[in-house]
């Protein structure tokens, strides 16, 4: 039985402090976006535009003026007044208490679908260094357990290997192909649709998995 959705709009487990996991670029763990975060993200996100921007959503203005540092506060007041109305898990991703990237859980719905989708960005530095899966990993077990929800979603480019490369070690579910589903990089892109319900989640959890297997180490 999942959670009782609490009075006054909040999330059972949020807001949550989640890790720690060693992976050969650090100990990853996940926590609430903070507004100090501003100079942090902006710095990511304006060096790593090459890398970012195929993958995400067309947005008005250029890159540059959307990830400035006079970006972000309101853009964490959004994901502060979303978490506290109950429809997102905003985390920021750190490696050794460094800012790393976001695992966003957006579109939280509860009963009876009890039902998110699940979406991530990480340093272009740390790519290929198991830093994004662990992330995603303690993200999903925590929305699948102390969260209360039944099912995770996510939607990537075809195109987009290392993302799928991520889904697919957790053991996501590729579900279907949706036909220009969304305006990215300036034109309507098919995305693939990848799920997990509880049921699929192993025993120890998917950080448990990665743990057993030998792809990360509690810290």
């Amino acid at each position: 039985m999942a959670a009782p959705f609490p009075a006054g709009g909040r999330h059972p487990g949020w807001p949550a402090r989640l890790g720690a996991l060693r992976v050969g670029s650090g100990v990853v763990a996940l926590r609430p976006v903070r507004l100090r975060d501003g100079p942090a993200w902006s710095a990511l996100r304006l060096r790593d535009e090459a890398h970012l921007a195929p993958w995400e959503p067309t947005m008005p203005g250029t890159w540059a003026q959307r990830h400035s540092s006079a970006e972000w506060p309101g853009r964490w007041m959004l994901l502060r007044s979303a978490a506290r109305k109950g429809t997102a898990l905003p985390f920021a991703i750190t490696v050794d208490g460094r800012l790393a990237g976001h695992v966003m859980i957006g579109n939280v719905v509860r009963e009876p679908l009890l039902s998110a989708y699940v979406g991530y960005w990480c340093d272009r530095s740390l790519t290929g260094s198991g830093v994004t899966t662990a992330a995603v990993a303690l993200a999903v077990d925590h929305c699948l357990g102390a969260a209360g929800l039944h099912r995770i979603e996510a939607t990537v480019r075809p195109e987009n290997v290392a993302s799928r490369r991520v889904l697919e070690k957790l053991g996501f579910r590729e579900e279907g192909i949706f036909r220009r589903y969304l305006d990215v990089d300036g034109a309507w892109r098919d995305h693939l649709c990848y799920a997990m319900t509880a049921e699929e989640v192993p025993a120890g959890g998917l950080a448990g998995r990665l743990v057993s297997t030998g792809r990360a180490q509690r810290a």
